[in-house]
């Protein structure tokens, strides 16, 4: 199995250096992970790296526009089905996959895992020790989360299967698959409890919250920082450990 990375030209400060497209080939068939947006020139590079392959799908980890727009358009130039687990903006997928579903090329196959938190339609996919993660986990960067409980639930699991090396949606590949998966969990259990022993310290609102756990966060970044205090809240609030927000 040959895994090759195909850089979109989308850099920022959510996607940093830019969207990873993956190019998965075996035994001369090959699979495109996250098109990401519509970029005439991404595209023709996507296409290039596809070489003498037969490709049989293009697949969505989710719907963000960062990974998912440009999946209709690609799978229609190379005749193959446009796979994601639902629909959302500027993706509609040809047929729709859910968690256990095989994906085929080559001799080999891709294992479909729900992994909602990021978002609800969120999915990764597992093949011979390797996870392609989308935005569950990112190479060098946390990520930002739209439901506390699921997301490290989902975290969980990909622990569970036991992966050797992570590709994920941005930032470098990850080779050290179980350290990076423990790590991202420490981190959210961490933010749990910054924010409990804010609120213990004096914190009423979540901008004084924003101000203590997310302190060093850059100015762009503080209304995505603002978000995720209120997502943490929510699920410390569900979970009784924390009243009255």
């Amino acid at each position: 199995m040959r895994v090759e990375r195909v850089l979109a030209p989308n850099p920022g400060p959510f996607t940093g250096p830019g969207t990873n497209t993956w190019v998965v080939t075996d035994a001369g068939q090959a699979v495109v992970i996250d098109p990401g947006p519509v970029i005439a020139e991404h595209l023709e590079a996507v296409v290039y790296r596809l070489g003498d392959a037969t490709p049989v799908a293009v697949v969505v980890t989710h719907t963000h526009p960062d990974h998912a727009p440009a999946a209709n358009p690609l799978a229609d130039r190379l005749g193959v089905p446009a796979l994601g687990f639902a629909p959302g903006p500027e993706f509609v997928p040809t047929d729709t996959i859910a968690d256990g579903d095989r994906i085929d090329f080559g001799e080999r196959h891709l294992t479909v895992l729900h992994t909602p938190g990021h978002t609800p339609d969120h999915v990764c996919l597992f093949v011979d020790g390797v996870v392609f993660t989308g935005d569950h986990i990112m190479g060098g960067s946390t990520v930002i989360i739209e439901d506390a409980a699921e997301y490290l639930a989902s975290l969980e699991r990909v622990l569970r299967i036991g992966p050797d090396h992570l590709y994920p949606g941005h930032g470098p590949e990850i080779p050290d698959a179980i350290v990076a998966v423990e790590a991202y969990i420490a981190h959210r259990r961490m933010r749990e409890d910054e924010i409990l022993a804010a609120i213990a310290a004096g914190a009423e609102s979540v901008a004084d919250l924003v101000a203590v756990v997310y302190r060093d966060v850059p100015l762009e970044l503080l209304p995505a920082a603002e978000q995720q205090v209120k997502v943490q809240i929510r699920k410390l609030v569900d979970e009784h450990r924390l009243a009255g927000w």
